[in-house]
């Protein structure tokens, strides 16, 4: 029972990380994209990178259950949470009115 308990646990934590990347990744493109020369290659070259990466980190995870696969989604979806929590502060003061 504690096995599945880790599994579990160390499933969703992976979920949450692989969530971070991809958000984190992207909030970072946008600000360094905006600012570049060349935009739209820093936003394709990040969209297929951050896709690569948690698409990848998925089907690790999963080991072909699809129970693994929702419980790294809640993962991924509660970073999504977490990384528009920290950053909308930071979004907001750069409004322009």
């Amino acid at each position: 029972m504690e096995n599945d308990f880790t599994t579990w646990m160390l499933t969703l934590l992976t979920g949450i990380l692989l969530g971070i990347f991809f958000f984190g990744g992207l909030w970072w493109t946008i600000h360094k994209g905006l600012t570049s020369k060349y935009a739209g290659l820093w936003f394709l070259g990040s969209m297929l990178v951050r896709t690569g990466v948690v698409l990848t980190g998925f089907y690790f995870v999963s080991g072909g259950q699809w129970e693994r696969i929702v419980v790294c989604l809640a993962g991924f979806i509660i970073a999504r949470l977490v990384v528009l929590r920290i950053k909308r502060p930071w979004a907001e003061s750069k409004i322009i009115e």
